[in-house]
């Protein structure tokens, strides 16, 4: 390659993923997750309203389903990728570190649908609901989540010569920042950026998903499924381009198959689950009721209460000429 095109040719990493700030350490991956979660909150809000949850009960059910979600997906690395953990040299303390990386999709998934679950049945709220309002601002929040893991130089894909390949340094996660020789940081290669190509497909799916809700009003936790569906075509094929360490099952990767399968079981409930959009609206203490498809009014009756409003701006118009009319009849008996 070129020297004079090195420059252009590559994504820089960052050399440093923590900042102090006096004694508090600012974590980039932290950053990220934490922006993430603001995203996906703002987006289910307005998607909630729209649909009658009061304003910000989206936060009742954040205060269960994040903490269970990070649980979940800490958890799920853990077990996927025992060898750090309880392996020989490993450390059973640092599967609490979770700054220095490490969060599974898939139990994040799992545990926060969990804790939202929760959330749910306290607030009278459709869990179905909930889902389908969460499918688009799930994937933003992947999608500036997996930032963290560009500012950890970690979980980059096979070497390549591509114009965006991704210059990668020998890491110290412990530290938070590259290895250094003589004051330079120290260059692994240039590998695929996968959290990049990551991200821009979870941007797609938030996008898909919510063109597609807009024109077919799914319910019943299909707009859910359809997000899980698309997610897991992007992150198969993703997941083939990852060199970090990981369970292999008959040669392929444990995300892989579970990929697979996550993918087949949406399908099944895509397909089989249907039902208008759910619902709901709430008094003035907040108490949330969920309003069955009878309860609105149809399109005709709304149609028909414009119609009786048109029917008095004639009547006017007609006065004044058969007024004119009965005053013209005396005068022309007079003449008679």
């Amino acid at each position: 390659m070129d020297a004079a095109l090195l420059p252009l040719a590559e994504i820089p990493s960052p050399t440093r993923g923590v900042w102090d700030i006096g004694p508090i350490p600012l974590r980039a991956y932290a950053l990220c997750i934490v922006l993430g979660i603001i995203a996906a909150c703002f987006i289910a809000d307005r998607r909630m309203r729209s649909r009658g949850a009061p304003p910000w009960v989206v936060l009742d059910i954040a205060v269960w389903a994040v903490p269970a979600g990070i649980i979940g997906a800490r958890l799920y690395h853990v077990i996927t990728s025992p060898d750090a953990y309880f392996g020989e040299g490993g450390s059973l303390i640092r599967a609490f570190k979770i700054w220095e990386g490490g969060l599974g999709i898939w139990g994040g998934i799992a545990g926060g649908a969990l804790g939202a679950y929760f959330a749910c049945r306290r607030l009278n709220l459709p869990f179905a609901m909930a889902a389908d309002t969460l499918a688009v601002g799930l994937p933003v929040a992947q999608a500036i989540g997996r930032w963290g893991n560009w500012f950890n130089n970690e979980l980059y894909g096979k070497e390549t010569s591509l114009p965006w390949g991704l210059e990668v340094y020998n890491w110290d996660a412990r530290a938070g920042q590259a290895q250094e020789v003589a004051g330079e940081p120290i260059v692994l290669g240039v590998f695929h950026p996968t959290f990049l190509y990551e991200s821009l497909w979870c941007l797609g799916v938030a996008l898909a998903v919510w063109l597609l809700d807009r024109k077919y009003r799914f319910g019943r936790g299909r707009a859910f499924a359809l997000y899980v569906m698309l997610y897991t075509v992007g992150r198969f094929w993703v997941e083939l381009l990852r060199i970090d360490d990981a369970q292999h099952i008959l040669g392929m990767r444990l995300n892989n198959w579970t990929s697979i399968i996550v993918f087949a079981a949406a399908l099944v409930y895509f397909l089989r689950v249907q039902g208008p959009q759910e619902r709901v609206t709430y008094d003035e203490q907040g108490r949330i009721t969920v309003v069955t498809p009878d309860e609105a009014p149809p399109a005709d009756e709304t149609a028909a209460t414009e119609e009786p409003a048109a029917a008095p701006e004639e009547k006017p118009e007609e006065a004044p000429e058969e007024k004119k009319t009965e005053e013209d009849s005396p005068s022309a008996s007079g003449k008679a």
